[in-house]
């Protein structure tokens, strides 16, 4: 049993730099000052959003199905999935009823949004997002589509390795976590210039999916399970807390 009372250091160089030259948007977004920090966290801040009585569509997270309920005619294109996983805190305690959120490109490596500007077409059955709640154990689930990978105009050949986008909010508004699943042997995952902001090979195998076969269904969905820690009870909050 951990002792909730412990202090629990942060990995700083776990972290991706906020200035990273060779992923050229983080130069002009990257802080020019010195962060401030926070003497005195909000009641918000350490506890809640309480997401237990948020009403969930039928195939909110149900990527196949949830664009037809906006009227789109038939099923997207593609190699379909299942994504899956727990969210837990450091010490592998689940974080149950909370809101897993992920957002993605299509299997062409398209978005559905108006600035993305790639030759490959939009799938008029695919929307691209969904959201789900944990159950008791933290467990989410779903079901969509294998993106695709795209290119981008960091370099004059830089291309995005296939991944979806997840966001989890952990037990209080200041452990919500935004992240990107990689698939496990995409050989674009080690010349991706973001994924090599993180210099710990341990901080990069966090992010990708590894394909579960248990959980697979025959004739139908390969699986991959992709497993979110957020820092929970022990996290710590700020630096001088």
């Amino acid at each position: 049993m951990h002792d909730n009372k412990r202090f629990v250091e942060r990995d700083r160089n776990w972290h991706p730099p906020a200035y990273a030259p060779g992923y050229k948007t983080s130069v002009a977004r990257s802080p020019q000052q010195a962060l401030v920090s926070m003497q005195k966290p909000t009641a918000s801040e350490l506890s809640g959003p309480d997401f237990r009585q948020l009403r969930m569509g039928p195939h909110d997270n149900d990527l196949l199905l949830n664009f037809r309920d906006s009227g789109a005619p038939g099923l997207p294109v593609g190699e379909r999935i299942i994504m899956f996983g727990r969210v837990v805190d450091q010490f592998g305690k689940p974080v149950p009823h909370t809101l897993v959120e992920m957002w993605q490109a299509n299997a062409g490596g398209r978005y559905r949004h108006k600035n993305d500007r790639y030759l490959a077409p939009l799938d008029p059955n695919f929307g691209g997002v969904g959201r789900c709640l944990t159950d008791e154990q933290g467990w989410y689930r779903f079901r969509t589509i294998k993106p695709g990978p795209y290119p981008w105009p960091n370099d004059p050949n830089s291309w995005r390795p296939s991944h979806i986008h997840v966001s989890v909010m952990g037990p209080s508004i200041s452990t919500r976590l935004i992240t990107q699943m990689y698939f496990e042997g995409d050989p674009l995952i080690p010349l991706c210039p973001i994924v090599n902001t993180l210099k710990d090979a341990d901080a990069v195998e966090t992010m990708i999916g590894r394909l579960d076969m248990a959980r697979s269904n025959p004739m139908d969905c390969l699986a991959y399970r992709f497993d979110l820690v957020v820092r929970g009870e022990l996290q710590t909050y700020f630096e001088n807390q």
